[in-house]
């Protein structure tokens, strides 16, 4: 009868504790890190969870097809994902559909008006001069905040108007007055002069908003006296527009091209103000980087943060150096995003060193939406809503619940199955099957805070596809044990002689497990990637069980009466197993030398 060899194989086999030892330390460590963090459940995806589903379909700019490809839609949905990311939503999927669509998954709990804002906005953001700007409906603030551009830490610090009683102190230079807005308008034939002058003054090469540098527009005999057509006709766009209208403030600004002067509106305090800007200064493009930052020294609140480029700089030290020469409004630029005013400080010196801060009546949720805006760049498409389908978490709980029936069904025919056909080692099977489940929740309930890895209705199937590839491994041990043993082998040799064949076998299967898991992942998209995670996942939990657990603990039993004798309810009974006894070797009788005699009957 074959006894094990000796050596390291032998030292292993008569201490398998140490196996079960470890991989229990590494459960109740998981097990630990899952309550400290507090994420004691996996996060769910929208289809389990509920949450808003957006379709965006690209849209052809003056008629140019040809935009609309696969490097562009391919770029558009990495800014998308870096602008959903920013959010926080670290579990939105983004993916293109088609040639045209992108589809965008927001799980319930976030703000998904805000990420629709976010995904979709093309984020064309310029820097341009304000010419002049009042309220446009509504009640307007006896003092209307306006933020401050200064330059970053290491110079003076940019505070918040809307928290600072002395406007002076508030941004280190003369704020503009309620008498300072109102010469900036006057009277309507003194608002017109100055905006006949002030446009002609933009549409030259010099961006500040007066040519001349003297602080404040010259009046002209007449609103269209030095006018050009285009001139007039901006001018009354300019005055008709009626910014507390939201259908004209989704219209404004469209078309104009950088080197342009255009209209504007934004909203300060609940009021909206129309705005008439001066072609364009700084590109949004021109900002490396921005960051939202709360300023608790100053008091200053929220604020945004820039780091430009080195012609990005250059060209932003020109502007805000020539609009500090400039009386209010004009020493203000406005930042202009898809057309809307998102902000328009006033400047008292040229801003140089490539870096600015942003202050004003900033929330938090607007400051970093501008610093998201300008950090992750413009899309290289435009993009309309083709559609919003919102997925509530009473269906998401309902899928949910299936696919928890289905696998309890799974688990329930599996464990059937092994009691009937291997009886007292389903015990083993079932502990080594508990320890697998343990391990998986584990480490799903990490994985969502760490990768953002969410648990959506293909991952729960992959997870139920997944209950019989572990079955799998124990049947093939189980087997080849059973097989020694039917050739007339006591358990314990049969134990360790069994393992190196069903190891073989166990890691040739679980390795395409693995390769199939892994090229489904990689090929595919979306909801299947969950799918081919979990497959993946538990294919590799499935390796570290069946070594660390279910083999050392298969060793232990063998050396308990109940199994090592053969019990008939043992599974490894060996008549029931139709065991031979083992073979002997004998001699062979020496024949006589000489004739055989025969004897008659």
């Amino acid at each position: 009868m074959a006894a094990p060899k000796k050596g390291r194989s032998s030292s292993a086999q008569s201490k398998p504790w140490r196996s079960l030892a470890l991989i229990l330390i590494a459960l109740v460590a998981l097990t630990g890190g899952m309550f400290v963090s507090g994420h004691t459940t996996p996060r769910l995806g929208i289809d389990l969870a509920g949450g808003t589903s957006i379709t965006l379909g690209a849209v052809a700019e003056d008629g140019n097809e040809a935009a609309i490809n696969p490097t562009n839609m391919n770029t558009a949905v990495e800014i998308m994902e870096r602008r959903v990311n920013g959010l926080g939503v670290s579990e939105a999927e983004v993916q293109t559909q088609g040639d045209r669509n992108i589809i965008v998954n927001i799980p319930k709990g976030t703000n998904s008006q805000q990420a629709r804002e976010q995904v979709g906005t093309t984020a064309k953001l310029y820097f341009r001069p304000v010419l002049a700007t009042e309220p446009s409906g509504g009640t307007a603030p006896q003092n209307p905040p306006s933020p401050s551009a200064s330059p970053s830490p290491g110079s003076d610090k940019a505070t918040d108007p809307d928290k600072a009683t002395d406007p002076e102190k508030a941004t280190g230079s003369e704020s503009p007055s309620p008498s300072d807005s109102a010469s900036q308008s006057g009277t309507p034939s003194d608002g017109a002069t100055t905006q006949g002058r002030a446009v002609t003054d933009a549409l030259k090469d010099d961006p500040s908003p007066s040519a001349s540098g003297s602080g404040a527009p010259s009046p002209t005999p007449s609103a269209s006296g030095g006018a050009t057509g285009d001139d007039s006709k901006l001018q009354a766009q300019y005055a008709a527009l009626d910014c507390s209208k939201q259908s004209v403030r989704a219209s404004t600004g469209e078309g104009a091209k950088p080197t342009d002067a255009t209209v504007g509106c934004g909203e300060i305090q609940g009021v909206w103000y129309k705005y008439l800007l001066g072609p364009a200064g700084v590109d949004g493009t021109e900002v490396d980087d921005a960051q939202a930052v709360y300023d608790t020294q100053s008091g200053a609140g929220w604020k945004v943060q820039m780091d430009f480029t080195s012609a990005g700089a250059k060209k932003f030290a020109d502007i805000t150096g020539k609009l500090a020469q400039n009386q209010s409004p004009q020493n203000q630029f406005g930042i202009v995003l898809d057309g809307e005013v998102v902000s328009s400080p006033y400047v008292s010196q040229s801003i140089t060193g490539g870096n600015a801060e942003i202050s004003g009546s900033f929330t938090q949720e607007e400051a970093q939406g501008l610093a998201n805006m300008l950090s992750y760049g413009a899309l290289p498409l435009t993009f309309r809503e083709d559609s919003v389908t919102t997925v509530t978490a009473a269906l998401g709980g309902d899928q949910l619940e299936a696919g928890l029936i289905a696998g309890a069904i799974g688990l329930a025919l599996v464990v059937l199955y092994l009691l009937v056909y291997y009886r007292g080692l389903s015990f083993i099977a079932l502990l080594s099957l508990l320890v697998s489940a343990a391990l998986t929740y584990t480490l799903m309930a990490l994985l969502g805070p760490a990768i953002g890895f969410a648990l959506n209705l293909p991952a729960v199937c992959g997870a139920i596809v997944a209950i019989g590839i572990t079955a799998d491994s124990f049947i093939v041990y189980f087997e080849r044990v059973r097989d020694e043993i039917r050739e007339g082998r006591s358990l314990r040799p049969a134990v360790e002689r069994a393992w190196p064949r069903a190891r073989r076998t166990i890691l040739v299967s679980d390795f395409v497990s693995f390769l199939a898991a892994a090229v489904l992942f990689i090929v595919t998209v979306g909801k299947v990637q969950g799918f081919a995670f979990t497959l993946g996942l538990t294919t590799v939990l499935d390796v570290v069980v069946v070594f660390l657990f279910t083999k050392p603990l298969l060793t232990l039993m063998a050396r308990r009466k109940f199994f090592a004798n053969g019990h008939p309810w043992s599974g490894l009974d060996p008549k029931r197993l139709g065991a031979r006894p083992p073979l002997r070797r004998t001699r062979r009788p020496s024949h006589p030398a000489g004739p055989v005699e025969t004897k008659e009957a």
